[in-house]
């Protein structure tokens, strides 16, 4: 890192208004936190461990829990601790490095979702020629091509907030990010600016235009179905990605693209809790757990380790029986 600064660390101020409900927000996203963690797992080991989960629209289900355990992981361990502490700060190191992976993260997930419009795209609109085209090779290809462009993203703009020098020390956000790093930086940020406008123009608007784009040819094809239940089946397969895709770009079009140091200090905070709490818990239930592959995946495992718990425990109770003594059935 190439930072100048007299500033050595950041006070991370959150919500002050709502400082005396700290233990109650600890335990609410405490609480969120987990599920997100225990949702997000559930879904990668039931695709790696069911063969019949091994498909294209899977693995990225798989790939997006995959990423969403680590864009949680990046600032709400940081926000529990400082709703528990009254110090609450992070080292200018600590917090470029936190807006770095959560770019990064966040850019993943964008082109993710991408590729996952893509994919609907093939399979609803191209359905004769999907499995020739969205091979596992081109699987794979498809969510590395998206790991990499998302680390990429984001490394201009932060390496030109590593070279401001910032004069004060109160970042008015829930987490460390670019606007309100910008915002306590001294003297002229204007290139900072452009490159952080152009960057999630290329980055959020384009691929929001190709998921939109996307979906506009899935509805009319859909619309081309003469029967009601084909209709039906046809947008049951994508109703959930698309709710996920506008809740998640909305939010990242409103934040990042925009040509002014200035914004909204407490609606800004809350339209990041839309979209570094709220849309990781939605993406397991409305995503994965309303989709009746996963749900039949989910209870054959779960009767399955019913199962082997419970011949365990015969066993076990066989095992205690006394020498000689005759055990039943």
């Amino acid at each position: 890192m190439f930072y100048n600064t007299t500033v050595s660390e950041f006070i991370i101020t959150g919500f002050p208004a709502l400082y005396h409900y700290n233990s109650l927000l600890f335990v609410c996203l405490l609480i969120v936190y987990l599920l997100i963690i225990t949702g997000n797992v559930t879904i990668c080991v039931l695709v790696k461990t069911d063969l019949r989960l091994h498909s294209p629209m899977y693995i990225f289900i798989s790939a997006l829990s995959f990423l969403e355990i680590f864009y949680t992981a990046v600032t709400i361990p940081k926000m529990l601790v400082n709703l528990l502490i009254g110090n609450k700060t992070i080292s200018v190191r600590n917090c470029l490095l936190q807006t770095y992976f959560f770019h990064s993260l966040g850019s993943c997930e964008n082109c993710l979702l991408t590729a996952m419009a893509y994919d609907r795209y093939l399979a609803i609109c191209l359905p004769l020629y999907y499995s020739s085209i969205m091979t596992s090779t081109m699987t794979m290809r498809l969510v590395g091509s998206c790991f990499t462009l998302g680390f990429l993203f984001p490394l201009t703009e932060i390496l030109l907030i590593s070279r401001l020098s910032f004069c004060n020390s109160k970042m008015e956000h829930i987490f460390c990010d670019i606007p309100p790093l910008i915002s306590l930086a001294c003297g002229d940020t204007s290139i900072n600016i452009l490159a952080n406008f152009v960057t999630n123009c290329f980055s959020i608007a384009v691929n929001f235009s190709l998921v939109m784009s996307s979906y506009f040819r899935i509805i009319m094809a859909v619309i081309k179905i003469k029967t009601s239940a084909g209709r039906m089946k046809a947008f049951s397969t994508c109703v959930s990605h698309l709710t996920v895709v506008l809740i998640f770009f909305t939010c990242i079009l409103f934040m990042y693209i925009r040509l002014s140091k200035s914004y909204s200090l407490y609606f800004d905070r809350a339209v990041s809790i839309l979209y570094s709490v709220v849309t990781p818990i939605l993406n397991p239930v409305i995503y994965s757990f309303r989709n009746q592959e996963i749900r039949n995946s989910l209870r054959a495992h779960v009767l399955k380790s019913l199962f082997f718990k419970h011949q365990n425990c015969c066993r076990e109770d066989i095992k205690s029986l006394p020498q000689g003594f005759p055990a039943r059935g």
